[in-house]
């Protein structure tokens, strides 16, 4: 597998064509337009960017997007914790009355929701009012009212704090009365009566007590009359929201079609996206572009059909840094496309590292899990929900790498006999009192030291692995001289400490020292030719050790994940009874799966990012994003 070839295209089309040309890409899904540089004013002067509806098109998916939110809320439809995509033709996808029917749905719903949503903003306004009513409930007085020709009527507040009898006190002098009409945590509420030619003097005696005056504007007839009127206006609020819900409810039969509405906006918006890199000047179009060599042949029969005049060609040196990416895997491979775009996708021209590190990942991960039950849990998540949900993307990559990783981590468990631990041999101690164990090759508790060894065999395999790589591409380009003082010289400097280790010979050895020496005088300048020696030797001796080395935690995450497995199976035996050796045990082995799940995982992707892409990995490429049908909901068939 490799990185796609790709071919940098240049278009020009009739205007009118537009809509024909941008259905036809979006049919082939494999041409990528670019951003138009409109840098050059030559270029500027005469050709504009196109128009589209993409704002309308955003709309009308945010629309699509709370309606099918209504949906959940209002009517109960739930979605499970992955969507299952239904099948539908291409020109199912593409029909207009589908679209015509879904987008009257839609509108309803959104219509429902203003509506919902106006109501219940007049509800919190009555709910307000009516808050500020209760309290004055009991006062038999209408609110409009203000006083007589001689006595001023007058509502108001302390806080709640207040002595009622004390504020009376500070009025006794006054032609004035004070009445509690409510009181709460918060605040006292009073009727004062006074006399209109004492009203500034009240004033005064009441402001030490911090009364604040109320009033109703607007408001006629007693407190009770107008919480009777608004308890009716909220009753009729609250059905009408009823009924909006109601009408909501009422579409819980068209999800599907709202799903698949919404893949169509969403692709549609794409399209408008793309109409918007187009140059034009009303009569021609003009736009460059990325296509896969190997579609060439189905993007030159559109063109020419609809009678464009068109070029494509390699990319230029200068234009390597703006090729797209696209990464061509087979089924065990393409998984792994998670890992290198989570890491970033190389640089085009670069080596695609799937197929170098699926193998290795894969094994890894296996190595470090190394239990059938823990494996077959794997296997059956991964493949049953990729059978069923079809997920896409990086969701769909992590349950087809979790399969493979199953599988690998089932073989390497019936390797070491680990099926949730010791659990066989715990259970059957407990049934029949006989000793049982799987049979195993090695096992983490018994053969920890030949494990360690092995796991750092294991990294030197991959370290020498990845720098065979880098030795091809550099013989490529001609820098036989690097590939020889940078990777060749250790492999045998390498496999000297090795022969000399067996007792063999210690001639290679000393070889490889005679290079590590010659290569800083041959490449290096100056006083570098001397220095260069010892760092050389320094970098790369500390450097493969430390590599080397952190290998080691293949050892580590295969005994931690096995030991702690024991301990909750040994717990779990401890009060001798098998329903509660079943319980105990399940629990810690649910934790020690979930741990591991995640651990391994990070450790795998670890080794394979900083000890393995080292070596050969030039990162930075772009993703490839041409112009095509992008779903969530469903998948499109050919008709």
């Amino acid at each position: 597998m490799a990185i796609v070839r790709m071919k940098r295209l240049r278009v020009m089309a009739l205007a009118h064509r537009r809509e024909e040309l941008l259905g036809g890409l979006l049919h082939l899904g494999c041409v990528e337009i670019s951003e138009p540089d409109l840098s050059d004013p030559g270029w500027s002067a005469l050709l504009r960017r196109e128009t589209s509806a993409l704002t309308e098109t955003r709309t009308e998916i945010a629309d699509g997007k709370a309606a099918l939110e209504a949906l959940k809320r209002y009517a109960k439809v739930k979605d499970g914790l992955f969507i299952q995509r239904r099948q539908v033709t291409e020109q199912e996808f593409l029909d207009p009355r589908r679209r015509a029917e879904a987008q009257a749905v839609c509108r309803k719903i959104v219509d429902s929701l203003r509506e919902i949503s106006r109501l219940q903003g007049e509800e919190g306004r009555l709910s307000a009012r009516r808050a500020a009513l209760v309290p004055w409930a009991s006062l038999d007085l209408p609110l409009e009212q203000t006083g007589t020709e001689h006595v001023l009527f007058r509502l108001g507040v302390c806080p709640g704090a207040t002595d009622t009898g004390t504020v009376r006190t500070a009025l006794a002098d006054a032609a004035a009365e004070l009445y509690e009409v409510f009181a709460d945590k918060q605040q006292k509420y009073y009727l004062l009566l006074c006399h209109r030619a004492e009203e500034e003097n009240v004033q005064e005696l009441l402001r030490p007590f911090n009364f604040s005056a109320v009033a109703f504007q607007g408001v006629t007839g007693t407190a009770a009359e107008n919480l009777d009127a608004l308890d009716r206006q909220l009753a009729e609020n609250r059905q009408a929201q009823e009924a909006a819900a109601a009408v909501i409810a009422g579409e819980a039969g068209s999800r599907d079609m709202l799903r698949l509405y919404l893949d169509q906006l969403t692709t549609e918006a794409g399209k408008n996206s793309n109409a918007e890199r187009l140059l034009t000047d009303g009569t021609i179009l003009f736009f460059e572009g990325w296509a896969p060599a190997e579609n060439l042949e189905a993007v030159e029969s559109l063109l020419t059909r609809l009678d464009c005049a068109w070029d494509a060609e390699d990319p230029t040196e200068e234009e390597i840094p703006d090729v797209p990416v696209q990464l061509k895997n087979n089924w065990f491979t393409k998984p792994l496309n998670m890992v290198t775009e989570m890491y970033s996708l190389p640089s085009y021209g670069n080596v695609d590292p799937n197929p170098l590190m699926a193998p290795f990942f894969i094994f890894f991960y296996g190595f470090m899990m190394a239990d059938m039950g823990y494996g077959l849990l794997m296997f059956l998540a991964g493949f049953l929900i990729t059978r069923k949900y079809r997920p896409k993307g990086t969701m769909g990559n992590l349950f087809r790498l979790m399969t493979l990783c199953g599988v690998s981590t089932f073989i390497m468990g019936a390797i070491t006999g680990g099926f949730f631990g010791d659990f066989l041999t715990q259970a059957v101690l407990l049934t029949t009192g006989r000793d049982f164990a799987l049979p195993a090759l090695f096992t983490p508790l018994d053969d920890t030291l030949a494990i360690l060894v092995g796991s750092m065999a294991l990294g030197l395999v991959h370290i020498i692995t990845g720098m065979a790589v880098s030795v091809i591409r550099k013989l490529k380009r001609g820098a036989v001289l690097d590939a020889l003082f940078q990777e060749i010289t250790w492999w045998i400097v390498f496999l000297g400490v090795g022969l000399m280790a067996l007792g063999v010979t210690n001639l290679v050895l000393y070889l490889g020292a005679a290079l590590v020496v010659i290569g800083p005088l041959v490449t290096g300048k100056g006083v570098g030719k001397i220095t260069g020696i010892f760092s050389s030797l320094y970098n790369n001796v500390t450097g493969y050790f430390g590599d080397i080395l952190s290998y080691s935690r293949l050892m580590a995450l295969m005994l931690a994940g096995s030991v702690i497995a024991q301990v909750f199976n040994t717990l779990g035996a401890i009060p001798g009874n098998i329903v509660i050796f079943v319980i105990i045990s399940m629990a810690g082995n649910a934790l020690n799966f979930a741990l591991n799940l995640l651990g391994c995982y990070v450790h795998d992707l670890r080794l394979q990012c900083l000890e393995f892409f080292k070596t050969f990995y030039e990162d930075g490429g772009k993703p490839f994003h041409p112009l095509a049908v992008e779903t969530k909901y469903v998948d499109v068939t050919e008709n």
